[in-house]
């Protein structure tokens, strides 16, 4: 597999605007070895607890001193993220890094893989508190039980 397959935790009302493709953007206080053309698994977090589909990384932007460039950061996101002004500056109040992973190609499963699916099927298999990469045979085992490739084209 060349691509990497990146689970990412998000709360159900920014997951489910990803889903309707409304939210193009996902912002994070961690890196990732993220780049062009890879996959974001959307798991949503409790009380939902499912991966309920995956998007393609369109690009990724790094700003690497958040506390001068916040603002900056602000109008680039502004109207993708869905968060308001005052969340915003929240969520990065002491965060030294932001990082903006755009949006594209977005795919809703038909067949979620619910948390309890994944633990059965996956040896040791806890949702991430962030995110995690998924093995190659992790992702073939979810999509045995989602009952449909990742793939983008």
């Amino acid at each position: 597999m060349c691509k990497n397959f990146l689970l990412i935790s998000i709360k159900p009302e920014y997951a489910q605007k990803i889903l309707d493709g409304e939210k193009t953007v996902e912002l994070r206080k961690t890196r990732t070895r993220l780049k062009t053309g890879d996959i974001v698994l959307v798991y949503v977090s409790s009380p939902q607890q499912v991966i309920a589909g995956f998007f393609e990384v369109e690009s990724i932007e790094i700003f690497e001193n958040i506390s001068k460039e916040k603002k900056y950061f602000w109008e680039k996101i502004k109207n993708k993220a869905h968060i308001k002004q005052k969340d915003f500056n929240n969520y990065y109040k002491s965060a030294s890094i932001g990082v903006a992973i755009f949006i594209k190609k977005v795919h809703k499963f038909d067949n979620t893989a619910e948390l309890i699916q994944l633990k059965q099927k996956i040896k040791n298999f806890t949702p991430p508190q962030s995110y995690r990469y998924l093995k190659p045979k992790e992702v073939e085992i979810l999509e045995s039980i989602v009952k449909e490739k990742i793939l983008v084209t």
